[in-house]
């Protein structure tokens, strides 16, 4: 593999003014060093996406784009999230890039591991996973979930790589196969390890965040996972089938227990039993109701097949089209 290559570090971006004067000054600082030490090319760009933002984040990524060759934007026609922007940036810059790499705008991610993903790069690593090597910035209850949802994803036979979240490195190749995926229903975590090749990873510490608020709250946290579970896994519905099953067998006992008290002269007092059979078999019923109409769902959204983003202006395409003519 060539020594010296095109890096695009693809960035998306929702309402983050407040920190992306900060995230443009470390990520060129990275990019400048790289460039110094002759691993990638001058023309390697910072691709800042932004998911229909509706603060002054476009703005500013305008204006960095004006005053710097190294910084470009995307900009979506609306939000479509933090995953449909994902892929929308690397759609974008896979296209003349030799690699890519994704990181959030809220410098969580340490970028002094961006090196270190492009040396296992060179080296002739197709994936790099970031991972993190502790969870200290995370609250008790974030780490215990985030445990929780990793063995469960395990258990259901999804493929993950543990405590890594949207830092990677993808190869043109890589980032080829991975824009395949036609699923509407994006869950990169579960999709880029299907991609295969060569794989490496990178640790790293998790820093706070440095501005600005999360853009990912309890609400968007539960269904990031329901999406990851339900775009992965039928094991939920065989769960639910089993589970039928088992209070079917329940039920076939209770009625030989029943005629076997009425055999012989037992008085049953079958109020409150009524009563707590018909609330735990309604609420399995509509619990297992909502789980298959999660399912048909994410079928109905399929079939549809909207676009996953719309681009409204792409800064990189033009810029790269100008170099390319000089």
């Amino acid at each position: 593999m060539s020594d010296l290559f095109k890096l695009s570090i693809v960035v998306p971006c929702y309402n983050e003014e407040e920190v992306l004067h900060e995230t443009t000054k470390e990520l060129s600082a990275i990019v400048n060093s790289l460039i110094g030490q002759g691993k990638i090319t001058s023309s390697s760009k910072i691709v800042f996406v932004d998911d229909g933002s509706k603060d002054k984040t476009w703005e500013l990524i305008d204006d960095f784009s004006r005053n710097s060759d190294i910084i470009s934007g995307v900009k979506l026609s609306r939000n479509f999230g933090h995953q449909g922007a994902l892929l929308a940036g690397v759609t974008s810059a896979s296209k003349d890039s030799d690699a890519v790499i994704t990181i959030d705008a809220d410098l969580q991610d340490d970028v002094n591991a961006i090196p270190k993903m492009v040396d296992e790069y060179l080296n002739g690593a197709e994936v790099v996973y970031g991972v993190r090597n502790n969870r200290d910035t995370d609250t008790a209850f974030k780490r215990g979930t985030a445990e929780l949802f990793y063995k469960f994803m395990g258990f259901l036979g999804v493929r993950l790589v543990p405590d890594s979240a949207d830092y990677r490195l993808l190869s043109k190749r890589a980032c080829e196969v991975l824009l395949s995926y036609q699923e509407r229903n994006l869950f990169l975590r579960g999709i880029v390890p299907l991609v295969g090749f060569k794989s490496a990873k990178v640790y790293y510490a998790r820093k706070e965040r440095f501005a600005g608020e999360s853009k990912y709250p309890l609400r968007k946290m539960i269904k990031f996972a329901m999406d990851g579970i339900t775009s992965f896994s039928i094991v939920p519905i065989k769960l639910i089938m089993g589970l039928g099953f088992f209070i079917v067998l329940i039920s076939i006992l209770l009625l030989i227990y029943s005629f076997i008290q009425k055999i012989n002269g037992n008085v049953i007092n079958g109020w409150s039993s009524l009563m707590i059979s018909i609330w735990a078999l309604g609420g399995v019923q509509l619990i297992s109701i909502s789980v298959i109409g999660e399912y048909v769902g994410k079928i109905f959204s399929e079939v549809k097949q909207r676009p996953r983003f719309t681009i409204e202006r792409d800064i990189y395409t033009e810029k790269t089209e100008k170099e390319n003519k000089r």
